[in-house]
């Protein structure tokens, strides 16, 4: 798979659809790095024009400014923003809830104002414009799937629906986890804590979660977030379920439905 970057759209006088933000556990960690091959995989796929930084995309400064320095913070945010408003960005789509949090909600007042969408809300509107079909049958049918909310797509940005109605497209059935929605439990790495060891307690909070998830007796655990996939398969592994629990992003779970005869 080969993605062109800003700067080779830009020498050939193109504007590209789309701003894929990989994030940093997106290029680097070896999990997540399976969420951005799915992610770029549908995009693809569904004919959508977009294009990432490559070696030009840095860190958004979010785990900084959560653990309080605000300095390192204000030096990577104004060092993005250059580069994103040096192409001409518009619109930004990423995989990660915290680069996405951070670009709706806290470059705004730096400069850098966009069209930010999350990975999920993108999905579910490939889905509704028919841009990308899921199919019935196929790897997920009558498999039992909860879905996590993430701290920063749900409680800090309010958005709830759009990961559960790409769910729902599948031949599955969606359970949900006692606590969830505006009363979820947070993975455990939130804040800027996925960098430090937890403060003394009973229980890791990502064990708690995966006790959770493991009550449902979903085969599969959704989540929308590098951070979480690690927290919960860690805590899926805890409750001694790893070989019969999996941990999937939904971008790896759409990709794995996608109807290739119905995509442009």
């Amino acid at each position: 798979m080969t993605i062109k970057t800003m700067a080779e759209y830009a020498a050939g006088g193109e504007t590209p659809e789309v701003l894929f933000w990989v994030g940093c556990a997106g290029s680097f960690d070896q999990r997540a790095q399976k969420i951005t091959r799915a992610f770029a995989a549908i995009l693809e796929k569904a004919g959508i024009r977009f294009a990432i930084l490559g070696k030009e995309e840095s860190c958004t400064g979010d785990p900084a400014r959560r653990a309080g320095n605000e300095f390192i913070f204000q030096m990577m945010a104004q060092n993005n923003i250059q580069v994103l408003n040096g192409y001409g960005v518009k619109k930004i789509v990423t995989t990660c809830p915290h680069c996405f949090n951070i670009f709706r909600n806290e470059y705004p007042e730096l400069g850098g104002a966009y069209e930010v969408m999350h990975h999920t809300t993108f999905l579910q509107q490939l889905i509704d414009e028919g841009k990308i079909k899921i199919t019935e049958g196929g790897a997920f049918k009558g498999r039992r799937i909860t879905y996590h909310d993430s701290c920063y797509l749900g409680r800090a940005n309010n958005i709830y629906e759009a990961p559960r109605k790409v769910l729902e497209a599948l031949d599955a059935e969606l359970v949900e986890m006692k606590r969830c929605r505006s009363n979820g439990l947070c993975c455990g790495a939130g804040g800027a804590q996925m960098f430090k060891e937890e403060e003394k307690g009973t229980t890791r909070v990502n064990f708690e979660r995966g006790r959770e998830a493991v009550e449902t007796g979903a085969a599969v655990i959704a989540s929308n977030c590098p951070f979480c996939m690690t927290m919960l398969t860690d805590g899926v592994k805890e409750q001694g379920k790893e070989d019969s629990v999996q941990v999937l992003d939904i971008a790896e779970i759409v990709a794995k439905q996608l109807d290739n005869s119905s995509l442009p």
